[in-house]
């Protein structure tokens, strides 16, 4: 295991050949842990444990992580201004968009609301190639190019009629600006700071949100407290939270421009098929056209 999670120094641009394909390795990692727990999260949220309470669960699970993270780097924390500040704005862009988006889905469509947010890998990818000079070959672009068109085709979802005002774009565009920034900082931050540190930041982040998502919560509703609540929700969000630190790992390894936009079209795909196994649904073709291309493209990035 310490050979698997061996970091490089902050602020080195050379990687061993091993080190260069590890990236893979880590972002499919992250993308079998999300598309599970994308499967799983509302199993507890419609046996009556709110999703507002989900989040304090996740953001408490991660924990766990972040210890074995921290142990494995000899208990070593970044605690220069520069490491503080990227760790914590880390935690702080992804949790903050979450709590956001159980408002947003209150308010307005979730087909259109899904669709929107879904596309912040491009806002990733467009920081990182002017101000990182990221690049890839023609069969890398031609993958990011089909999984930013598989992306929101994966998120489709049924019309609805009815929705309240139009606050919910606003909302909406905040969170693709923050879940894309999001992913440019976690590049930047692993070329001067410790993987081990910036997930522990972002931990810190997450729990320091917890009363947001309390404030949030309806507790004048029935809460089912009993083990398909609060303890089934700990084992799903632990999947979160391990494909959390991995994605941290899959950052510092590969390059942003790559790694998110595969990690964002294959979770939703393993997602939707364990769906249709566990709850026997039956994609919208629309959903299995975007899954096609979601394969084709992970094989194209995956040089």
């Amino acid at each position: 295991m310490k050979e698997t999670f061996e970091e490089i120094s902050p602020g080195t641009t050379s990687y061993s050949k091993k080190t260069s394909r590890s990236w893979l390795t880590y972002a499919l990692t992250t993308t079998v842990f999300w598309g599970v727990w994308g499967a799983l999260i509302e199993i507890p949220e419609k046996a009556g444990f709110p999703a507002t309470l989900g989040y304090c669960v996740w953001a408490l699970t991660m924990i766990i992580p972040s210890f074995f993270a921290m142990k494995n780097n000899h208990w070593k924390l970044d605690t220069n201004r520069k490491a503080i500040f990227s760790g914590l704005i880390i935690g702080f862009l992804g949790s903050a968009g979450q709590l956001i988006l159980f408002h947003v889905l209150i308010i307005g469509p979730a087909y259109l609301v899904f669709p929107i947010i879904s596309l912040a890998p491009l806002l990733t990818i467009v920081m990182s190639y002017f101000l990182l000079k990221e690049r890839a070959s023609t069969r890398a672009w031609i993958g990011i190019v089909l999984a930013l068109v598989a992306i929101p085709l994966l998120s489709y979802q049924p019309a609805e009629i009815s929705f309240q005002g139009y606050a919910w774009i606003m909302l909406s565009l905040l969170v693709f600006i923050a879940w894309g920034v999001q992913a440019y900082f976690l590049k930047t931050a692993n070329t001067h700071t410790g993987t081990a540190s910036i997930f522990f930041y972002m931990t810190v982040s997450g729990i320091v949100l917890m009363p947001v998502a309390l404030m949030m919560t309806d507790f004048t509703q029935e809460i089912n407290w009993g083990l398909s609540g609060p303890y089934l929700a700990t084992v799903i969000q632990s999947l979160n939270a391990v494909g959390a630190l991995f994605l941290v790992y899959s950052f510092r390894y590969g390059k942003a421009i790559i790694v998110s936009p595969m990690i964002n079209a294959g979770a939703p795909m393993i997602t939707i098929i364990l769906s249709l196994i566990i709850y026997a649904t039956i994609p919208h073709f629309i959903i299995l056209i975007g899954m096609t291309l979601a394969v084709v493209s992970i094989v194209l990035m995956a040089e």
